[in-house]
């Protein structure tokens, strides 16, 4: 499993509002489970973006955290038509110029894990895989009890 540390309110947008492409400055090979980080930083024009706002940004959610896993996805694709010029079809998230790094199978943690993230994409503690593998766990046996 490799993680990636996305700014807020994106990686909210990621974890809650049906963002399914990240824009990246470089390509990655890997394909599979992906950790969403909510970075540091914060990008504070973007919280005011319509397709921010659009995907339900909300401050008190507490995926709107800052410096902690919220999510995990499926890297399934990298486009990087729009690198050289070329043009795609990877929907309104998709900036011109970005690699964009397409995710499915979203699945936003119940409750934020805090954690220390790094640029690009990053091999997460085996300590943190078995913290977010334990919550989804549980919570799945919680439902099946309800």
């Amino acid at each position: 499993m490799q993680a990636m540390s996305v700014q807020q309110p994106w990686a909210f947008a990621i974890a809650r509002g049906g963002k399914t492409v990240s824009n990246q400055g470089l390509p990655a090979a890997y394909r599979g489970p992906l950790l969403i980080h909510a970075s540091m930083r914060v990008d504070l024009k973007a919280c005011d973006s319509p397709l921010v706002q659009a995907a339900g940004w909300d401050p008190r959610d507490p995926l709107a955290t800052i410096g902690a896993v919220i999510a995990v996805a499926d890297l399934e694709d990298v486009c990087s038509a729009t690198v050289p010029g070329g043009s795609c079809d990877c929907g309104p998230w998709a900036d011109p110029g970005s690699h964009h790094w397409h995710l499915g199978a979203v699945r936003a943690l119940p409750r934020p894990i805090v954690a220390i993230g790094h640029p690009g994409l990053w091999q997460p503690k085996p300590s943190l895989v078995n913290e977010v593998n334990t919550m989804f766990a549980t919570t799945a046996a919680l439902n099946n009890t309800t």
